[in-house]
This record gives C-alpha cells, structure tokens and sequence, in this order.
C-alpha cells in the first residue's frame, strides 16, 4: 500500500491513495489552517470507524442479519502533553435492521474489536484503550 502527501500553502496538504483517491487535510486556524479539510488525526478516527464498520456490516451479513444501516459514533480522548496522541477512544455502532439478534451484534464487535480490524489492534498495541458498544433499531418488515 502507498500513498502521497502534496503540500498545498500554509498547513494543507493532498493525501492520494493507491486506489486513485484524493482527500485535502488542514490543520487548526491556530496554525495557519483555513479548515478546507480533517485534520490528520480526524482522519485516523475515521479509518477506525471505517475498519470497524466494514467488518461490522460484513459479520452480520455473513451470519444472515437482516441489516439496513450501520452507523458508527466515535468519541476519542487525547493527551494533553504532545505529541497528542489518543488515549481513549468510544465506538457507538447504531444498527439498523428487521429481527438483529443482539447476540449476533455483540459477536461481530467482538470479531472485529479483536481479530479483524487493523486498525483498532494498532491502536490498542500502541496503548489506547477502546471500548464499544451498540443499541439496535428495529424496522418494520
């Protein structure tokens, strides 16, 4: 896997992906960031939420849930010395479905928390703590 960074001005940059893929990043307005895109680690976060929803959606699809929408709430804690790295870090999946077995929910976060997910085993080597949990929206049939 590759990618670049392009320095736009200031503290943008272009990050292109492997795959043909471009996002801008920007750092604060404290140092010089005109907000045109996440930051950096906004950015980190999001991959985690990715990561961890694609084998949520993929799990349940496996195992036969009657799955129509999947969202994935984060809420992350940072060091106050730098460099600021995460310490904590929640994820709040909403599922959305007809007859979810909350056992089945329960399983493929577990799946996903401790074997599947690339990201969270990073992050939780590197020492941060990550919890889950879930609530389940029933749809009518």
């Amino acid at each position: 896997m590759q990618t670049s960074i392009h320095w736009i001005e200031n503290v943008a940059f272009e990050a292109k992906s492997e795959s043909g893929h471009s996002i801008t990043m920007d750092g604060s307005a404290a140092y010089g960031g005109e907000n045109r895109g996440p930051r950096p680690m906004e950015l980190i976060l999001m991959g985690l939420g990715g990561c961890a929803s694609f084998d949520i959606v993929t799990i349940l699809k496996k195992a036969r849930q009657d799955v129509t929408d999947v969202v994935c709430q984060l809420q992350a804690e940072r060091a106050d010395t730098i460099p600021a790295v995460f310490t904590k870090i929640h994820l709040h999946f909403v599922v959305t479905g007809k007859q979810i077995k909350e056992k089945q929910v329960a399983k493929a976060i577990e799946l996903s928390a401790e074997k599947y997910c690339s990201a969270s085993k990073m992050l939780t080597d590197g020492g941060v703590v990550i919890t889950h949990d879930f609530e389940i929206i029933e749809v009518d049939a």
